[in-house]
């Protein structure tokens, strides 16, 4: 039962046990892995375009993220704003918007072409598929597999080589806590999307286990699940970055915790200059903390959902 489960995650932990210090080297392993992932969401985009009746599959895809996103939402919004009464964090004053690290919508534009990437895979299918067949399809599926296991063995090797010990991340109280709260928050959302999207408990939570990591979650479930529901993961948790961006600057003087939280894994990376901007240098430390645990606990959560 669990043979997939292990076949994806040994890559996952052989890349872990790589210890790289060359500076260069790593530089070149985080340009691998955004490789890797164009890539594998173009792919992606190829074999949705292998689908039957693309046109109400692509309507059914859009309603089965909007429901998810929106039950997802709810539930952390209600979570973590008791969260946020609890831990009562203060905001500093922002600095002026003339000294933000990057504005809200240059932070998006990454987000944004990498959904562009999926638009043209699906284009590229669309024009090649009657000149090369259905062949086409198969093998971009069995393509992005195998880039696949790549893909997840230099994450591995990032999450090793990130500078973050492990007692530091356990000692970070709020950003611990923050994390912790996300993720059981969009499993419950999960387990009350799955009767809705007409899927089993299981795959439910492995839908709501992304935590905003979209093109890992992307990927993962894509390749258990089908392109379908590997680009309803998708709009899914590439959403929840994009509703980060503008609610972070509205709540996080009054609701740091909600502000942190809500970007989930995203909170380390894309959207840390957005809640460094509004919320001053001392939410940091916890961002990059409850990032990086939802980082870490996302692949072999979706795994493990999805090998039941």
């Amino acid at each position: 039962m669990f043979s997939g489960l292990l076949i994806v995650l040994l890559p996952l932990v052989a890349g872990y046990l790589v210890r790289v210090r060359s500076p260069r080297l790593q530089g070149l392993i985080n340009h691998a892995v955004n490789g890797s992932i164009y890539v594998i969401l173009l792919l992606m985009g190829a074999s949705l375009a292998g689908l039957e009746n693309l046109s109400s599959q692509l309507s059914r895809l859009g309603g089965s993220a909007l429901l998810l996103f929106a039950l997802t939402s709810a539930c952390n919004f209600a979570a973590l704003g008791w969260l946020s009464h609890r831990l009562a964090m203060r905001a500093e004053t922002p600095p002026s918007a003339s000294n933000a690290p990057v504005g809200k919508f240059a932070a998006m534009k990454g987000s944004l072409s990498l959904l562009g990437v999926v638009a043209l895979g699906v284009i590229l299918g669309l024009l090649l598929g009657p000149i090369v067949g259905q062949g086409l399809f198969h093998g971009a599926e069995v393509l992005a597999e195998w880039v696949l296991y790549v893909l997840l063995a230099l994450i591995g090797c990032q999450l090793r080589n990130s500078g973050m010990p492990l007692r530091r991340i356990l000692l970070n109280r709020n950003g611990l806590a923050i994390a912790l709260t996300l993720a059981a928050s969009s499993l419950v959302a999960g387990l009350a999307a799955a009767p809705l999207l007409s899927i089993s408990w299981n795959e439910g939570l492995a839908m709501a286990s992304g935590f905003g990591w979209y093109s890992l979650s992307a990927i993962l479930i894509g390749d258990q699940l089908g392109p379908l529901m590997g680009g309803v993961a998708f709009f899914n948790d590439l959403a929840r970055e994009l509703l980060t961006f503008v609610l972070v600057p509205l709540v996080i003087q009054r609701h740091a915790a909600l502000a942190i939280g809500y970007g989930g894994a995203t909170s380390m990376d894309f959207a840390l200059p957005v809640i460094q901007q509004h919320g001053g240098v001392t939410f940091v430390p916890v961002a990059v903390v409850s990032g990086f645990l939802l980082s870490l606990l996302s692949p072999p959560l979706i795994l493990f959902w999805l090998s039941l």
